[in-house]
């Protein structure tokens, strides 16, 4: 039987989650060159050299690769695919615009829809994210959305067939880009996060990188009004402006190894989710941990935070609204026992299985 030819593309590999989805993919296909636009001497390392990438690569100004979807697009749709037999793509932006021939199988893995063109738009116009770049990433924007958001809906149309990594972005999916798709949930890794039944739980924690959309400010805002203790892990372009918001109450973590973020997570009463997240890997690891979520009742969120079982909502994106779930969160009514098995639905075991059974399936059609 003829070995199964296998690339493997991606946006860009810096950092982040769907970075998780590109390293198991690679141990699925660890012969497989993944191509990307540009990539961290980190990630080259992580990925065993396998590499590929383009031009910006070596671009002179590295902040503003991410001011140049243009490029992006550009180096995408000139990569030559005519030696694989399957190409998977794992992309919220550019990748998915790739071109592979009748032979190729290609598939999708959709982290969302272009955020900056379809969901988002709105947030990034306001709040861009890019400290003193705001204007001039605001600018671009707005004068490329209308051509970049046509260029998007038809390289939505390229792939064979789409993956959704929750059904909040499958329902996505099918709003912007009209295409029906399946969903596989990313892989998590939960073993570093197991529980310790002898550490007592004290307080709240929330992690991540601090942009606007995360909405870390409502956390920030509320446990401080409410004078309780908050471990806030990560940085980011808000983080100054987190730390003027902040009461005596929160902590902020900058430089946290993966073992100290595991430590918290396992002594914190609950995990604050505050932001409309596409799926949301850090909750999941917080279950891991036997630690329930206090989440925002949208987005992927609803794929595993069961009320009063995994966790608990608030409605509204609103200190008030925060504050409520806070005074009515209580942490007897959770059993990490239950939260630990939610957690196991996200094994990269599971998200192994469900790939390979939807490559197999679908080269059989072939």
């Amino acid at each position: 039987m003829t070995k199964l030819r296998v690339a493997i593309v991606h946006d860009w590999l810096v950092n982040g989650g769907a970075e998780r989805v590109v390293l198991e993919l690679h141990r699925i296909y660890p012969d497989a060159p993944i191509f990307t636009s540009y990539c961290s001497s980190e990630w080259q390392e992580r990925l065993d050299n396998k590499v590929v990438t383009g031009f910006l690569q070596k671009w002179p100004f590295s902040k503003f690769r991410r001011f140049l979807p243009v490029l992006r697009i550009w180096w995408f749709t000139h990569l030559n695919f005519d030696d694989y037999d399957l190409v998977i793509s794992s992309s919220g932006a550019e990748a998915k615009g790739i071109k592979t021939g009748k032979q190729t199988l290609h598939i999708n893995y959709c982290h969302s829809p272009t955020h900056y063109y379809w969901i988002r738009y709105d947030e990034y116009i306001k709040r861009p994210g890019f400290g003193r770049l705001d204007p001039i990433a605001r600018f671009g924007l707005k004068l490329l959305v209308g051509p970049l958001r046509v260029w998007d809906y038809q390289a939505a149309k390229r792939p064979d067939i789409m993956i959704a990594n929750s059904t909040h972005t499958q329902s996505m999916i099918k709003k912007f880009y009209r295409r029906d798709s399946v969903v596989i949930f990313p892989p998590v890794d939960i073993d570093r996060f197991r529980p310790n039944k002898d550490e007592l739980r004290h307080g709240f924690v929330i992690a991540g990188r601090q942009t606007p959309y995360k909405r870390i400010d409502l956390a920030v805002l509320a446990c401080s009004e409410l004078s309780v203790p908050l471990v806030v892990i990560g940085n980011g372009p808000d983080h100054r402006k987190l730390e003027k918001l902040a009461g005596r109450s929160v902590t902020f973590l900058t430089n946290t190894t993966d073992d100290g973020v595991a430590e918290h997570f396992r002594t914190a009463q609950a995990l604050i989710f505050p932001n409309m997240d596409d799926f949301g890997i850090t909750p999941i690891e917080a279950m891991a941990a036997g630690t329930p979520v206090i989440a925002y009742h949208k987005g992927g969120a609803l794929d595993y935070v069961i009320e009063n079982k995994t966790g608990i909502f608030f409605d509204k994106q609103t200190v008030k609204s925060l504050v409520q779930a806070l005074q009515s969160f209580n942490q007897n009514r959770f059993k990490p026992e239950i939260l630990i098995e939610q957690a196991k639905r996200f094994s990269p075991q599971n998200f192994t299985k469900a790939i390979k059974e939807l490559v197999d399936k679908s080269l059989a059609k072939e």
